[in-house]
């Protein structure tokens, strides 16, 4: 089994702007001695490392990291999409083959088109030459462009973080689930079945149900991966309460299609 969307930091390195005291519980180191013992409870043998802070020497950070901990499978960095010089430090982060992915903050840049800028085109297409995944951090403004994005760059293997965070609080799931049907007819997109929790500020399955069978229906099993998002998942629930509210929601599925969540898809998109 893979998890294919979890965290590290260290609070000393300094380049989480959004890492404050006012996060609580998870305002603390998180590194691999700290993940591993979780692992072995569950039967994940790997890891997709994802970035956390808008930097590079954070990436090269999650290298480090990826290099020491044998079960992290593949790092998704992060890198200035806007640089001049962007498709040189993509190739030369691209060298250390745990680099499966990229990933912008785009959930927290102001204008919802800017993934669609004509000044972002080097980046996508240097990550196509070097056969990197885009994760798309977004929220459901964002899928109208999203979906124009992948449309543009049809060899562009992107994945849909935390499945764009739906409004599980508000529970008005129309206007998300609309657009998750129209991203899902691209064949170049797959989706994480992770974050859901802290979107929801629980971990209850009746709450997740809805969302989850959403996106069941329109991926199908063979383009979901699960994920913990681990730490961020401690705001509501253990890692281990969303191994089992997920396997709760999951239940109606066959050997087989669990498989392809819980790891198919994943060595399959990150190439691991």
């Amino acid at each position: 089994m893979i998890d294919a969307h979890q965290h590290f930091w260290r609070l000393d390195r300094g380049d989480y702007g959004w890492l404050t005291p006012a996060v609580g519980p998870i305002y603390r180191d998180y590194l691999p001695e700290h993940l591993a013992p979780a692992l072995a409870r569950n039967g994940i043998t790997s890891t997709i490392l994802v970035q956390a802070a808008p930097t590079v020497a954070e990436t090269r950070f999650m290298l480090e990291l990826a290099r020491a901990a044998p079960f992290v499978a593949g790092v998704v960095g992060w890198v200035d999409f806007e640089a001049a010089d962007v498709a040189d430090v993509i190739g030369n982060l691209a060298i250390d083959e745990k680099l499966v992915g990229l990933r912008p903050m785009i959930q927290d840049i102001a204008e919802t088109g800017w993934m669609l800028e004509a000044r972002l085109t080097a980046a996508y297409e240097t990550m196509i030459e070097h056969d990197l995944v885009f994760d798309a951090l977004v929220l459901p403004r964002h899928l109208p462009g999203l979906r124009e994005l992948v449309a543009r760059h049809p060899q562009l293997n992107v994945v849909l973080d935390h499945a764009a965070k739906p409004p599980l609080k508000d529970g008005n799931l129309t206007d998300w689930k609309r657009e998750i049907t129209f991203l899902a007819r691209a064949p170049n997109v797959v989706c994480k079945l992770s974050g859901l929790v802290t979107e929801a500020g629980s971990a209850d399955p009746a709450t997740l149900r809805d969302a989850v069978d959403h996106l069941l229906e329109r991926f199908g099993p063979e383009r979901l991966m699960w994920g913990s998002d681990w730490p961020v998942c401690e705001l509501v629930c253990s890692y281990d309460t969303w191994r089992a509210t997920s396997d709760t929601l999951l239940a109606s599925l066959t050997d087989a299609q669990r498989a392809f969540i819980h790891s198919a898809t994943a060595r399959k998109t990150y190439g691991i």
